[in-house]
């Protein structure tokens, strides 16, 4: 497993289970978790208050698109892992560089994923 040791992660996500899941895999592998969140508005509201280290996001919340989070995460210059059903080709417009995982994932691809962006 990947360490994350005291890395500061923002959890984009609407599925409260998946949430947890997310919340349980990160701070077993000693990050901080900010969130999770479920909302655009709420992430937009914490990244007012925090900065991450990096983050996962959900694209589809509720049917509404996360994009405006991922915007505001690259203009912060928070590296961001998409976490989507929808493989690469829903990636917001000018974030195709975004390491994708596609759902269902396995924890540990999660953690391996955050700490290449951590570097």
């Amino acid at each position: 497993m990947t360490r994350l040791n005291g890395r500061r992660v923002l959890v984009v996500e609407d599925e409260a289970l998946v949430a947890m899941l997310v919340e349980d895999a990160l701070l077993d592998a000693g990050a901080l978790v900010l969130g999770p969140v479920a909302t655009v508005a709420e992430a937009l509201a914490l990244l007012e208050r925090d900065m991450p280290d990096v983050a996962v996001l959900d694209l589809n919340l509720a049917g509404e698109t996360s994009t405006p989070v991922a915007d505001a995460l690259a203009a912060r210059g928070v590296p961001f892992v998409v976490a989507t059903g929808y493989g690469a080709d829903g990636l917001p417009p000018g974030h195709a560089e975004v390491p994708v995982l596609a759902k269902p994932y396995d924890p540990d691809d999660l953690t391996t994923a955050l700490g290449r962006l951590c570097g």
